[in-house]
């Protein structure tokens, strides 16, 4: 391992992702804890926003644990972690419609959705070979395992980067909703942006993570 370029290059994505992270749960916690005066639901944001994008074939169902909540676009489902599926705080309504925010993008097909979407087998092919990166590349630094390191760090890099606009424009969609829906009133809105920005962090953190390890095991290639 090369000491230096691993301290310069690595551990500081290691504090960007505990800092990206901290700052989320955080301010997740916050907002969860102000109800919005309308008193709707997040599964009923999310129908809402959905319905006036004319999509009426998504299932909204609840699942365990808390920030869990995504999109499945090949079930057409939308999964909304307890706390948010019946809660009625401006965290459950920002993520909700966040969440929605993808399904409208399905709908509409967004080009940047389709393409993540193409690469998830990919994706989940290289995620699966990281133990072996980074045993056989990173500790005992064999030349084939850091080759592989390379193309594996390259496509998850290519994936995080795709993510980014894919996530921030769900959360760009799910503000305009709730607004103009009536479901949050003006003054609400900095409470569920705040809380979606601080997730856009932890996209943020993946991406120069991955791009971070890419160029540790370009350098570590070339020696």
């Amino acid at each position: 391992m090369n000491v230096q370029l691993y301290l310069f290059l690595i551990i500081p994505t290691f504090i960007l992702a505990f800092w990206a992270q901290q700052r989320v749960v955080s301010t997740y916690r916050k907002y969860s804890q102000i109800r919005s005066r309308s008193g709707i639901t997040g599964a009923e944001a999310a129908s809402y926003v959905m319905r006036q994008a004319g999509i009426n074939d998504v299932e909204i169902v609840p699942i365990q644990g808390e920030l869990t909540d995504h999109y499945d676009p090949t079930r057409k489902r939308l999964c909304l972690s307890q706390h948010n599926f019946g809660g009625t705080s401006l965290a459950a309504l920002g993520v909700a419609a966040h969440e929605a925010g993808h399904a409208i993008q399905h709908k509409v097909g967004y080009s940047m959705l389709q393409t993540r979407m193409a690469l998830g087998p990919i994706t989940n092919i290289a995620s699966r070979m990281l133990p072996l990166v980074v045993f056989g590349g990173l500790f005992f630094h064999f030349s084939g395992f850091i080759l592989l390191g390379v193309v594996v760090y390259a496509i998850l890099t290519v994936f995080q980067l795709i993510t980014l606009p894919v996530e921030f424009d769900a959360s760009r969609r799910a503000t305009v909703q709730l607004d103009s829906l009536g479901i949050i009133e003006s003054d609400e809105l900095p409470g569920v942006k705040k809380t979606l920005n601080a997730a856009g962090w932890t996209y943020i953190a993946a991406f120069v993570s991955s791009l971070s390890w890419l160029l540790y095991f370009l350098a570590a290639s070339r020696r």
